[in-house]
């Protein structure tokens, strides 16, 4: 498959890797997306956090996190890199929006305990209004369904997130008041129907 996989480039690898986040089989699909090298497939990966069809974002953000947490395995800082580039997208001198790119930091960590290790306070600092605040809705939103999903995996890395979830539960976006919640949830802090029905209490109540 790694042979293969190496003759294709362009727009032949990005048209597999595209074949394969449609496929309905997408558990073999990610086993072939894992067996590529890891360097060469990123790529294309990457592109699909910004394809309209919410499917294949979403198989592709899991795709990232299966492919980087294998890179990591045998080159820490080809790894690196990857978060540093989804870093930079989200900053305000890359000329972009950064779509994609909390979930799949969130993603990668939650397969990567050593990446969680390094990068947990960074994407922590996206929620804090004195840190690298967030203040697009859909990229909070993408944000903290990074959070709940690697808190669900290492809650003891991300403790400190409830120190500014609270106030996302009083967000006129339903759906971030439901994810809020839920890594409220994940993080040990209160029971999720409990914070749904009191999304008004004083955020000191979270505080770890």
């Amino acid at each position: 498959m790694k042979s293969g996989t190496n003759r294709l480039k362009g727009r032949d690898l990005k048209k597999k890797v595209s074949e394969l986040l449609r496929e309905m089989d997408f558990s073999s699909s990610l086993d072939q997306l894992a067996s590529f090298p890891g360097k060469l497939v990123i790529n294309p990966l990457l592109s699909f956090l910004l394809d309209h069809d919410e499917l294949v974002k979403w198989r592709a953000i899991t795709a990232i996190g299966v492919v980087v947490s294998e890179l990591a395995k045998h080159d820490i800082e080809a790894a690196r890199v990857i978060m540093r580039r989804l870093m930079w997208s989200l900053n305000d001198e890359s000329g972009g929006i950064g779509w994609g790119a909390p979930e799949a930091m969130g993603e990668i960590m939650a397969q990567c305990h050593r990446l969680a290790l390094e990068y947990n306070s960074i994407l922590i600092s996206y929620l804090d209004e004195e840190g690298n605040f967030l203040e697009y809705e859909p990229l909070q939103k993408g944000l903290i369904w990074g959070i709940a999903r690697v808190s669900t995996i290492y809650p003891e890395l991300f403790q400190s997130a409830s120190r500014y979830l609270p106030k996302y539960l009083t967000s006129g976006d339903p759906s971030i008041r439901g994810l809020s919640a839920l890594a409220l949830a994940a993080l040990g802090t209160a029971d999720r129907k409990d914070l749904l029905q009191n999304p008004a209490r004083d955020d000191t109540e979270f505080q770890t």
